[in-house]
């Protein structure tokens, strides 16, 4: 069993997220989700619509709570799983936030079905 105090940095949920299949490491560029390393090949790309965040964790700083920083859990519609971090408050990546608050948008009107 993994020790729980291990889980809670970023790098070891990275780790996590990937043993999990959450291989890709993306950035927002010019208000679309884009595939830092294709191995060489255009950067594959999406807009909000075809990303779903599958669930994201927060992590403070352990000696300065400016450290604030949250990891989203992202798939696109063709299947593709990766990560993507931004600083959590006042340190932001504003794009990266603007990117997230659309997908969640189209997240709020899915029809959510208990299983």
């Amino acid at each position: 069993m993994q020790d729980k105090r291990e889980e809670r940095t970023l790098t070891a949920m990275e780790e996590r997220l990937r043993k999990e299949g959450f291989k890709a490491d993306f950035k927002v560029t010019d208000g679309r989700l884009t595939m830092m390393d294709n191995g060489g090949a255009t950067p594959k790309t999406w807009e909000p619509a075809d990303v779903r965040i599958v669930d994201f964790y927060r992590f403070e700083g352990e000696s300065n709570p400016d450290d604030m920083s949250i990891l989203y859990a992202i798939e696109s519609v063709d299947g593709t799983k990766g990560t993507i971090s931004n600083s959590y408050g006042p340190m932001a990546d504003s794009d990266v936030d603007a990117f997230l608050v659309e997908v969640e948008s189209f997240g709020k009107n899915l029809d959510k079905k208990v299983k």
